[in-house]
């Protein structure tokens, strides 16, 4: 008989609360909705229900994990109840994505517009000094020594070139800036690029020669001086705003037959002009005070301010904030070529660590521990979201207040150090890169995020472990029982070819926290149209109207979920076409279905499959193949190893 769901329905809508529902849909793993007011849930309370996996707030939206299958019968029973707007249709997820943009606020625009132009230009920044550290380090007079070198033995032909690597991203920084920005506003990208390039062009004084006095400003008309705009963040973002905009204007305004030449003629010549004109000169005055102030901040003596720095970060990250980091991050690279910002933040990320790991340790409960020890993995490589959401905040306020105290106390420490790292984009573990250009900076910078990860435990043991993982999920005697068992091997094959992610690398911190089952990730190799393929023969339990999701339940039981990219919920199905229907019962290596890889990242989406099993806790093993790696769709993915218990007698005591 199949279970009513109408009470789990009342009891969701009760806690996110009727009146504050504007909207709500669903993808295959959970209920989305679009509220009034986040603040107001209870995101505890929720999470005490008996279908609820996990809560999260993104994408505009308030997401209740639910799990494959059961979230369509808990919306369906939502719908019933007729008490909110339950959207149903292809059109699902483009209006509640219409609703959740209206109710943005200016703050969560801004941090969406930095994170989606910076984000695309971090690895080459990254990259820039990792070059920096091993230039440093390959030219140090003490590690020359070794080889009975000096300094002066390295050719200078030799250390031109390597020049070319270290000094050209920060050269031509505020060309990728502009390229990026017309990127996001949906202008030509080239000709934000060109726009750029004209900022930096050598023809232009060099802006820190002019203020050093080596050069002088041209003086147009002979009273406005031009200089270029060498390091200029701010300026860059301004010029890439206004150039998109001009751009998209002009294209609407124009004759068809004169748009294609005229167009970028104007784009350009206006953007500079207005750079020049004065735009310019006053932006990079502005940001030139941000710097100060900042820098005033991070140096208050007796490391006040790194403490303020490194404790404010966690509740930054919790509120969604912290991008606006990464632009002040940059200018700092850019004008000094050294990053102290990025030292305190990073704190956290040690303190979430000792924090994590101190609950896994000391948990009785195993879903506390595979959420723990989740959140640990992740946190390693600098994912955050699963120790924030499934950690610090899902028991109770002490382990945030361990991390936000414990933080705060290594960013002093490295503040009074003087500890800056030479990039940014590395956390946790790779974070050591950005240090290796200086022994001094490299030896304090592991003491110091070493001695955060033991502040943590020790702290969270002493106060802060909750007492919900203290307790067993559920005893079961077996004390006298007569137990057989027997073991089972199966496979789970790729769906997709393409290079594997290890689960805990995805982007959406739920799927990455293996709350949902454990599995593997595929970032899918053909940039045009992908081919999805049954990782199992089975029957489809699901098969996603929008085409980018199917469940199958294995002929032995195993249910598979394969999704394929993440928030694609959003795109209406444009990018899918689905070759199969639910309850139709598939072989292996059958298609399901296909998706256009170049459609879902032109709509700023990561196009990752995932592969889950989704009643992971009925197997007793469940191993992937190495993460980066590639494989053919039809190549093992998954080993999966079940051991079936049974208890034959109880015998008497």
């Amino acid at each position: 008989m199949a279970k009513n769901y109408e009470e789990e329905a009342k009891a969701i809508l009760k806690l996110v609360g009727e009146n504050n529902v504007d909207s709500v849909t669903h993808c295959q793993t959970r209920l989305r909705f679009v509220v009034k007011d986040r603040k107001a849930i209870d995101d505890k309370a929720l999470e005490k229900l008996p279908e609820v996996k996990g809560v999260f707030y993104g994408s505009g939206q308030y997401q209740v994990i639910i799990g494959t299958g059961v979230v369509n019968d808990v919306y369906a029973a939502i719908a019933k109840l007729g008490t909110v707007n339950a959207i149903y249709g292809k059109d699902d997820a483009d209006t509640a994505g219409k609703t959740s943009n209206e109710h943005k606020t200016v703050v969560q625009r801004l941090m969406a517009m930095l994170s989606g132009i910076f984000i695309p230009i971090i690895p080459v920044i990254a990259a820039t000094g990792l070059f920096l550290g091993l230039k440093s380090a390959a030219t140090n007079a003490q590690v020359l020594k070794l080889f009975g070198a000096v300094p002066s033995d390295i050719p200078a032909s030799l250390t031109s070139v390597i020049s070319v690597l270290t000094d050209t991203v920060f050269a031509f920084l505020p060309a990728l800036i502009v390229w990026s920005t017309f990127r996001y506003f949906k202008g030509t990208p080239i000709i934000g690029i060109v726009i750029g390039l004209m900022l930096v062009s050598p023809i232009l004084p060099n802006a820190y020669s002019v203020a050093d006095g080596s050069a002088k400003a041209i003086m147009l008309f002979g009273w406005l001086p031009v200089v270029g705009s060498q390091g200029s963040v701010l300026t860059a973002l301004v010029a890439g705003f206004i150039g998109a905009k001009l751009e998209l204007f002009f294209r609407r305004h124009m004759p068809n037959v004169l748009e294609q030449i005229l167009t970028p003629f104007l784009t350009m010549l206006v953007t500079f002009a207005i750079m020049i004109m004065g735009v310019g000169p006053i932006v990079h005055a502005i940001e030139s005070g941000m710097l100060v102030g900042v820098e005033a901040v991070i140096h208050l003596p007796f490391g006040i301010g790194g403490f303020l720095i490194g404790a404010a970060y966690p509740l930054m990250v919790l509120i969604g904030i912290h991008q606006t980091m990464i632009a002040i991050e940059t200018s700092l690279l850019a004008s000094t070529g050294l990053n102290p910002l990025i030292t305190l933040e990073a704190m956290y990320g040690f303190a979430n660590l000792g924090v994590a790991l101190a609950i896994f340790l000391r948990a009785r409960s195993n879903k506390a521990k595979a959420t723990s020890m989740g959140a640990f993995t992740s946190q390693l490589f600098g994912v955050s979201e699963p120790t924030l959401f499934g950690v610090l905040i899902r028991y109770n306020f002490r382990p945030l207040i361990v991390t936000v105290l414990t933080s705060g106390i290594g960013a002093a420490i490295l503040s009074m150090l003087n500890v800056a790292a030479n990039s940014y984009g590395l956390a946790v573990v790779p974070s050591y890169l950005m240090y290796i250009y200086n022994g001094h900076a490299l030896l304090w910078y592991t003491i110091v995020s070493l001695g955060t990860v033991v502040a943590a435990f020790v702290a969270t043991n002493a106060f802060a472990i909750p007492k919900e993982v203290l307790t067993p999920d559920g005893d079961v005697e077996t004390a006298n029982a007569v137990i057989s068992s027997t073991v089972s091997d199966n496979k789970v094959y790729a769906p997709v070819g393409g290079e594997t992610v290890a689960l805990d690398q995805v982007s959406d911190p739920f799927f990455a926290s293996g709350m949902m089952g454990e599995g593997m990730a595929i970032k899918p190799a053909e940039p045009g149209i992908n081919k999805v393929y049954a990782p199992q023969a089975g029957t489809l339990s699901v098969v996603a109207d929008t085409g980018h999701a199917y469940g199958l339940t294995t002929d032995d039981g195993m249910e598979i979920l394969v999704h394929l990219g993440i928030d694609t919920v959003n795109l209406k199905g444009a990018p899918f076409t689905v070759a199969v229907k639910a309850g139709q019962h598939v072989n292996q290596g059958d298609l399901l279905g296909t998706f256009d890889q170049a459609a879902i990242k032109k709509a700023g989406l990561d196009a990752t499959t995932i592969v889950l099993i989704t009643n992971s806790k009925s197997y007793a093993r469940i191993e992937p193949v190495a993460a980066d790696t590639t494989v053919q769709a039809g190549a093992d993915l998954l080993a999966v190893q079940r051991e079936d218990v049974k208890v034959e007698s109880v015998e008497p005591a």
